[in-house]
């Protein structure tokens, strides 16, 4: 369907509103898990590991199934998707209230909550690019504050509601506030399609009078049938029904044999027609699917694309744990909650929200390459990530929840770096297989350092591991894209280039 053009303003800027407290309304509680995790730990008795897998499942369940979020928003729309995840989040955290155990939480609030907040995040930003043209980087950098702010705010706001409440009442309250998703949604009007004409119908649906031959003989027969019983019930009423069917079955055995060869033989070749046609568009829509894993191959071949996967692999395996563990961390180094000002997660997200939009100002500099950029934030990630068990007061632990916050806000400028590896006409395509791998990072991070706690009764040994995942990424996507790979290719292969690989010409003019 085409749409209009994008207004760029005007009810978008409504669009942008709805969307940020969308954004904020269903991802304030599950990135802040951090609190109920130390709830959870209590109330099940279950290991760090196993518990865990709550949060992880929370934030990953919606990235692993993006391409199934992206479909059902392109089928249904962006304002039917969203009152329905409206629905499945609200329900998700208030069946979390009645959680008899952990298990029951992997469902309700790791996949039902998970898969809600995907379809959002879905509908949020394919609504917004519909609106915005020339102001979608804004619009959108606009709208992604709204999960930082969610976790600031959040954080808090759990704590305080399970002193006044409980645990089953916070999730109650929660999810009863999560019910305002359907109030932003009815909001989302739709651009109104551009005014065509019908479309012809398709060749399949265009039947010739030739196919229609025997139809109508039949027919006629059974017309002339009905005229010939109507005619038969003034003469007498002693006609069995044996003779009716003798007679009609004689009616239309008459008519078909009035068939002329040339009709007949019409007919065959239409119907030949129609087999080679159904074939063709089988074999078209083969050929496509083949070209689709062609296609991803290719992207594959691509060295820097290659180490980019691992590295957002391996970035949300060691850098995502911090936000969901963070509190439990301060608990384990004697950190008593009076002497926590702001909580830590609630730092976290609100550098994450500072981080997005400071990092997403520099890439818009030409000077300044988009790739280096992300490399360093991984690698300055992977120190603070080391530091952590040093840390044993708050200041030190909020000034490292601080620093991973803002470096955690390099998700701002991983479509640019996706854009400049495989080229805009190749983004949707690498993104998706991108997003998937940044899910099942996500999804065994926070677990992996769980089990190492509960091996080692210490998160000494898990933050090393972490740093090392994120460090190990970093320095294999540096590597890849060093300027002299390019220079190499160039000398080997002078007369045939290589496709689709980006040359960072930034980078090594500087």
């Amino acid at each position: 369907m085409v749409f209009q053009k994008s207004p760029d303003g005007g009810w978008g800027w409504m669009i942008v509103l709805v969307s940020f407290f969308t954004q904020f309304l269903c991802y304030g509680s599950p990135l802040a898990v951090g609190v109920l995790y130390l709830e959870w730990l209590d109330l099940f008795g279950e290991g760090k590991g196993k518990t865990a897998w709550v949060g992880s499942l929370a934030s990953g369940v919606g990235l692993l199934a993006s391409p199934i979020c992206s479909s059902c928003v392109s089928a249904f729309g962006a304002r039917p998707v969203t009152i329905f995840s409206g629905f499945m989040v609200a329900g998700g955290l208030m069946m979390s209230s009645v959680a008899p155990n952990i298990y029951f939480l992997f469902f309700s609030y790791g996949i039902v909550v998970g898969l809600g907040c995907g379809l959002l995040y879905t509908a949020t930003v394919t609504i917004t690019c519909q609106y915005f043209e020339k102001r979608r980087g804004l619009a959108l950098g606009l709208i992604s504050t709204g999960s930082s702010v969610g976790v600031f705010i959040y954080a808090a706001l759990q704590r305080e509601l399970i002193e006044l409440y409980g645990l089953d009442g916070c999730l109650l309250i929660v999810g009863a506030l999560s019910l305002n998703i359907l109030a932003c949604g009815s909001l989302m009007r739709p651009l109104q399609s551009c005014g065509s004409a019908l479309p012809e119908k398709p060749i399949l649906e265009k039947v010739p009078d030739q196919y229609l031959i025997y139809n109508e003989r039949e027919k006629n027969a059974y017309e002339e049938n009905v005229l010939e019983k109507a005619s038969s019930e003034g003469k007498g009423v002693n006609q069995t029904s044996c003779g009716d069917c003798k007679q009609e079955s004689a009616i239309t055995k008459n008519n078909l044999l009035t068939i002329t060869p040339h009709e007949r033989e019409t007919y065959r070749r239409k119907v030949v027609e129609r087999t080679y046609f159904c074939k063709q568009l089988a074999k078209k829509k083969w050929q496509l699917y083949l070209d689709y894993w062609g296609e991803t191959l290719g992207l594959f071949k691509n060295k820097v694309f290659s180490s980019l996967f691992i590295a957002i692999f391996f970035f949300d395996i060691g850098g995502f744990p911090p936000s969901l563990l963070m509190e439990d961390i301060a608990r384990s180094s004697n950190i008593g909650e009076d002497d926590t000002v702001i909580p830590l997660i609630s730092v976290i997200g609100i550098m994450t929200a500072i981080g997005k939009l400071v990092l997403g100002i520099l890439a818009d500099f030409e000077w300044i390459n988009t790739l280096y950029l992300y490399v360093l934030t991984l690698i300055l990630t992977s120190v603070a990530l080391v530091l952590i068990p040093f840390a044993q007061n708050y200041i030190t632990l909020a000034i490292l929840s601080g620093v991973l916050g803002f470096l955690t806000g390099n998700w701002s400028i991983f479509p640019y770096v996706t854009t400049k590896t495989v080229g805009i006409e190749k983004l949707t395509h690498a993104y998706g297989i991108l997003m998937f791998f940044a899910g099942l990072g996500n999804s065994l991070g926070p677990p992996i350092v769980g089990w190492f706690y509960d091996w080692t009764k210490s998160y000494d040994i898990a933050f090393y591991f972490s740093g090392l995942c994120v460090l190990f990424g970093g320095l294999l996507l540096l590597v890849a894209a060093l300027p002299c790979w390019n220079t190499m290719n160039g000398s080997n292969q002078a007369e045939k280039p290589l496709p689709n690989i980006y040359s960072y010409k930034v980078a090594s003019s500087v």
